[in-house]
C-alpha cells in the first residue's frame, strides 16, 4: 500500500485595527496572504500562527476558523483563519520579498495568483463561514 501524499496548509487573513489586510509578496506567486504547510504533530491553528510569524514578522491571535479550499487534483487542503496582530514587526524574508498592510479594496487588486483573491473574499464574508470549496488544478 502506498502512503498518502496529501499536503495540508494553513493561512491567515490578518486584519489590523484600521481594517487593513496583511499581505506578503512571494517570489513565485506575488502578493498573497501568509501561510504554508502544516508540520507533523502541529495543529492547523498553530501552523497558521507560525507561518504568519515566519513570513511577515507579525505575531497573531487567531480569531476564527473560516473554511477550507481543497485542490482535489493536487491533493492539497488549505485551511483559512481570520486573525489579528498582537505584536512583532513587519519583516521581509526569502519567502516574502515585501510585506505590508493594505486597504481591503487595494489588497484584492494586488492578489492575482489562482483563487487566492476568492479565498480572501470568502474569509471576509462571515455569512459564508464555514465554507468548503473543492476545485481541481494541477500543480
Amino acid at each position: 500500500m502506498v502512503a498518502p501524499k496529501h499536503i495540508v496548509s494553513a493561512a491567515t487573513i490578518v486584519l489590523n485595527e484600521r481594517n487593513e489586510i496583511l499581505l506578503i509578496k512571494g517570489p513565485r506567486r506575488g502578493w498573497e496572504m501568509p501561510g504554508g504547510q502544516v508540520e507533523e504533530g502541529e495543529s492547523l491553528k498553530d501552523a497558521a500562527i507560525r507561518e504568519t510569524k515566519e513570513e511577515s514578522g507579525i505575531d497573531v491571535e487567531v480569531t476564527k476558523f473560516c473554511g477550507i479550499f481543497q485542490n482535489v487534483s493536487a491533493s492539497i487542503c488549505n485551511t483559512l483563519f481570520l486573525a489579528r496582530p498582537v505584536g512583532g514587526e513587519l519583516t521581509t524574508t526569502p519567502e516574502s520579498l515585501e510585506v505590508g498592510y493594505f486597504p481591503i479594496e487595494e489588497a484584492l487588486k494586488m492578489v492575482n495568483w489562482g483563487n487566492f483573491k476568492q479565498r480572501i473574499e470568502y474569509c471576509l464574508d462571515e455569512e459564508l463561514h464555514p465554507f468548503f470549496v473543492e476545485f481541481s488544478l494541477p500543480l
